[in-house]
């Protein structure tokens, strides 16, 4: 099993991820190309002492972007729904508190 900062990489806080939270108890996170919706619950109940009631994740595709006269694509990265069990919230400022 990975350790847990190398699964989870950072919090995405967005205006989606903003509404998903108060309507569905929902978080995002940018987390490893390789990680598993399993590795990804275990790391984020370890990390935030919450329990997890499901993980979906999605496989964002890197825009094709110019970079000065040539064109490049940044890379893919991973995304992870992470929804909590009951009233449960995450704490970004003070994990594991």
């Amino acid at each position: 099993m990975k350790a847990i900062y190398n699964v989870i990489k950072r919090p995405l806080l967005t205006e989606k991820g903003a509404s998903l939270q108060e309507q569905q108890g929902t978080y995002l996170f940018e987390v490893d190309k390789n990680a598993n919706k399993v590795e990804i619950k275990a790391a984020i109940e370890e990390l935030f002492n919450v329990k997890v009631a499901e993980v979906r994740t999605a496989v964002v595709h890197g825009k094709v972007k110019r970079f000065g006269r040539a064109m490049g694509k940044r890379p893919n990265w991973k995304k992870a729904y992470v929804r909590l069990d009951g009233d449960a919230q995450l704490d970004f400022l003070n994990p594991a508190s």
